[in-house]
């Protein structure tokens, strides 16, 4: 497989926010976003086994496979002996690839509002919805989240983008609030890990 990093940290988005977790990021992606702020082109080339060994290293109890988009490498065995540590398993995803059946907690992160049909998900059910509130949106965002209906999910969160502008991220994050308020279905997710200054 190829790894661009294997580290452990907190979780610092979506429902399981502050939770300590092993974060392996497969490299590649299918997808360009414009805001993506993840270096994921950088690899080392590890087997499952190495994948395996590294993580055994750290103490967290939950292991969270990300990206780019970690569908396009991710495997059951893999997840399977993940399991087999003890380690619940964890995905972010675009949804607009197939993943393996045994993941315990799938994060939905659909990138079609901002790059068409092509991006479309494939996947129609997940743990968690995390939609990236941006500046387009802040007018009105129903538009853009109301296609989402269809998903079934437990939990859906809205988090501001972060656009490296301290005043454009102010604006954005107090139309995402607002947003939330108004549609109480919706919570409120912030990237604690950059307010930490952690990975």
């Amino acid at each position: 497989m190829r790894v661009n990093e294997i580290f452990c940290s907190l979780q610092g988005e979506g429902f399981n926010t502050g939770m300590p977790a092993v974060f392996v990021r497969l490299s590649g992606c299918n997808l360009q976003c414009p805001f993506c702020d993840t270096d994921f082109t950088a690899f080392t080339e590890m087997s499952e086994g190495d994948i395996i060994e590294e993580v055994s290293r750290h103490k967290a109890n939950m292991v969270v496979i990300t990206g780019g988009e970690p569908a396009l490498q991710l495997t059951e065995s893999l997840v399977e002996m993940l399991h087999f540590l003890g380690k619940t398993v964890a995905v972010e995803t675009n949804g607009t690839v197939g993943l393996p059946k045994n993941i315990d907690w799938i994060t939905l992160s659909p990138k079609d509002i901002y790059l068409g049909e092509m991006a479309k998900p494939l996947l129609k059910e997940a743990d968690e919805l995390k939609i990236v509130f941006t500046d387009d949106m802040r007018e009105d965002a129903t538009p853009y989240i109301s296609k989402y209906t269809d998903i079934k999910v437990r939990y859906r969160f809205l988090q501001p983008c972060d656009t490296g502008d301290v005043e454009k991220n102010n604006k954005i994050t107090k139309a995402t609030l607002d947003y939330c308020m108004e549609h109480p279905e919706w919570r409120l997710s912030l990237q604690i890990h950059k307010m930490l200054n952690i990975k």
